[in-house]
């Protein structure tokens, strides 16, 4: 069946959520086929779906990109963007979310309410949302259980929309509680459900659930609940309006059910879609703003006749075809050949040919317009993030908003001489997935990669060799420790080179004083009767700069302290900036060794979420990583929030742990708080290993 080129009120754009092995990639493939797109399902075992098509995906038996598909149901069309249910690829589910107007949430009829269905939760904030109960033919498969967990997690906003008709193997069908009408399917059939009698043993609660849809219907409108306490009852039409009205405010979640795997209960749910997913018509406009980091005053309806406006949401280099960049058009129009702005960076792209996708499958368009996703080639400069607009009524979109990293790892090249060649690796892939990027670091002398978890930085490893011909191994990153003092200090150092021709002097007594933690470094100068010149200030202060630097106990950059040169003596001749500087270094490092002088290492704040049963274990391993438990907070009615702060030199590898711990249900984030002193005998631990590792 091919593609139309439809417009903002026939379009519903979803993004497709859940925890990893609910079945989103097995239910798109039943999307597909139910809607005459496909001729045959493929299957995630045998590698063959639409969505997973990249190798690793093939190989991982699960996604680890958006996939973005679609189908023409009558005269609408839906954009379907299959995103990962591993938390390690949470960059892709964030940026699907931001460009599509609701989601529908997977969850396995056998493993309930997971942490992956609470982040899709979380992360589709005020979006319209529905949830699909999957493999309702498996072995212990319960929906009312499911049902349950879920209004525990999520509340009374949860609300049965079909009834499943038995369970594991006989699970025959679903009943419609809309219309009280049940379905019978054959198993791997076409997916159309064939009309059957409400079952006797359920026909109870059909009529209990029905009745509550139209009370619900009634409660989103005053109208209708006039009416309905008038008369009793509703049109059909007016259900309709009044359950949508209740999705789009979010006081109504409608659950469905059914299997992927047998295609059953699939044709409901694209019903669904098109009944209750705002179209981007009905979404209405969207702010941006005139320049990149402006206040957003403009904004743009969903309408063709709009200026033209898209957000860029993918990037991807595929074998044989080159970039590709997929984007939502929110106001407009565009065809292949025409010139658009791109305000981030100011510059200009021309669109080449214009496709419309179904996983890497892509058909050409002729053009496309206001709500509907696309994806195009070649484009020179653009990213993650940007906006294409048209040139003559520029607008800039809010960039997507991804998590901090939770992980780190030193990137080391198994032959010398390949880091050129690492660099444009990594920089391409950041522009592909923006949750990873990467640092050069000085102070700590190696490339620091940073990401969502161990998977994707072991994912990076792989695309930098099978890409970009280049083999790297993952190692644990040096901490970034500091050094100050604590006590006040001063020492006189003389340095004299007389080593024919021209030579050097400097003396100078100088004084150190401890600071507030975060203070930085002061300077002062209390030379009186011109001992010491004062053209040469800026010299001493070079000097104590370049010793701060280099650090004086175990080689780390010095943090928080006051300089003051109180006395000292040049001569003549003799007296240069070089001599001052190399006096400076010297006297501040004998001072130094007198002022008490500390390790401090970097504290991160953590916030880690887990299922309550998991709390004394995590919090015990987090004390015994020398955390501090700062607080504990209910999440839902089943999940713990743990705040703490916790040394980064006890977080290596932490979401290995965390999710082994918790059996995967655990997440966390962190941050950056500040520096405190390492206790002493681990100080004199790095200390001593420090001065080992300079004498190699």
């Amino acid at each position: 069946m091919g593609s139309k080129v439809v417009g903002p009120d026939k379009i519903r754009n979803i993004a497709l959520l859940s925890h990893g092995g609910a079945g989103k990639t097995t239910l798109v493939e039943a999307m597909l086929y139910t809607a005459g797109m496909i001729s045959k399902m493929g299957s995630v075992e045998q590698g063959n779906t639409v969505s997973d098509f990249h190798q690793i995906e093939i190989e991982r038996k699960s996604s680890v990109n958006i996939s973005i598909m679609h189908i023409m149901h009558d005269d609408k069309k839906i954009n379907i963007l299959d995103t990962p249910g591993y938390t390690d690829f949470i960059g892709e589910l964030i940026s699907a979310i931001r460009v599509v107007e609701a989601g529908v949430i997977v969850v396995s009829a056998q493993a309930s309410v997971e942490v992956g269905t609470q982040k899709a939760w979380d992360y589709l904030e005020e979006k319209p949302r529905i949830v699909f109960i999957n493999k309702m033919d498996r072995e212990n498969a319960d929906f009312n259980k499911v049902l349950s967990d879920l209004k525990d997690y999520f509340g009374d906003a949860i609300v049965p929309f079909t009834l499943p008709i038995g369970a594991a193997d006989t699970f025959v069908g679903v009943v419609d509680l809309l219309t009280k009408t049940a379905y019978q399917y054959e198993k791997g059939g076409k997916g159309k459900g064939k009309k059957i009698d409400v079952p006797a043993e359920i026909a109870d609660d059909v009529e209990k659930l029905h009745t509550t849809l139209v009370e619900r219907a009634a409660e989103s409108d005053e109208k209708l609940m006039e009416k309905y306490f008038d008369e009793g009852t509703l049109s059909a039409d007016e259900i309709a309006k009044g359950l949508l009205d209740g999705i789009m405010s979010g006081e109504i979640v409608p659950v469905y059910t059914g299997s992927a795997a047998l295609n059953m209960g699939i044709d409901l749910l694209i019903d669904a879609i098109i009944k209750f997913v705002p179209s981007p018509a009905l979404a209405g406009p969207v702010k941006g703003a005139e320049k990149v980091g402006g206040e957003l005053t403009l904004e743009r309806k969903p309408s063709p006749d709009e200026p033209f406006s898209a957000l860029v949401f993918k990037l991807i280099t595929e074998p044989h075809v080159g970039d590709l960049t997929y984007f939502r058009i929110y106001s407009g129009r565009v065809k292949p050949g025409e010139d658009v702005l791109n305000p981030n960076v100011q510059t200009t792209e021309r669109i080449g040919q214009l496709f419309v996708s179904n996983g890497k499958n892509r058909e050409d368009v002729p053009e496309l317009l206001a709500g509907d996703i696309g994806v195009t080639v070649k484009l020179k400069n653009t990213k993650t993030g940007h906006t294409l607009c048209d040139k003559k009524e520029p607008i800039v979109f809010p960039p997507i908003e991804f998590p901090e990293p939770l992980v780190a790892e030193a990137v080391v090249p198994k032959q010398k001489g390949e880091e050129d060649k690492i660099a444009q690796g990594l920089a391409r892939l950041h522009d592909e997935d923006p949750t990873f990027f990467f640092n050069v670091d000085p102070e700590l002398k190696q490339t620091i990669v940073y990401g969502q978890g161990e998977v994707h930085l072991e994912l990076v490893v792989r695309k930098l060799r099978e890409r970009f011909k280049v083999d790297v191994e993952l190692r644990k990153p040096r901490i970034p420790y500091r050094e100050t003092i604590t006590a006040v200090a001063s020492d006189r150092y003389r340095h004299k080179k007389q080593t024919g021709g021209a030579g050097e002097f400097a003396e100078i007594e100088l004084r150190i004083e401890p600071l507030e933690r975060g203070a930085g470094f002061e300077y002062g100068w209390e030379v009186f009767g011109g001992a010491i010149s004062s053209g040469f200030q800026g010299s001493i202060e070079k000097g104590i700069k370049q010793a701060m630097s280099e650090g004086v106990l175990a080689g780390y950059p010095i943090i928080d302290l006051k300089a003051v040169v109180v006395d000292g003596k040049e001569h003549p001749v003799d007296s240069k900036d070089i001599a001052f500087q190399r006096c400076a270094r010297e006297v501040f490092r004998r001072a130094f060794m007198k002022a008490k002088p500390i390790l401090l290492e970097p504290i991160m704040d953590l916030e880690i979420i887990v299922p309550e049963e998991f709390t004394g274990d995590v919090m015990g391993d987090i004390s015994a990583r020398r955390g501090r438990i700062l607080g504990v907070e209910p999440v839902g009615k089943k999940l713990q929030k743990i705040i703490a702060k916790v040394p980064q030199a006890e977080l290596y590898k932490y979401s290995s742990t965390l999710r082994s711990m918790t059996q995967g249900r655990g997440w966390f984030t962190q941050k950056f708080s500040h520096y405190e002193p390492v206790p002493k005998e681990i100080a004199d631990k790095i200390i001593a290993e420090a001065k080992a590792a300079k004498e190699e």
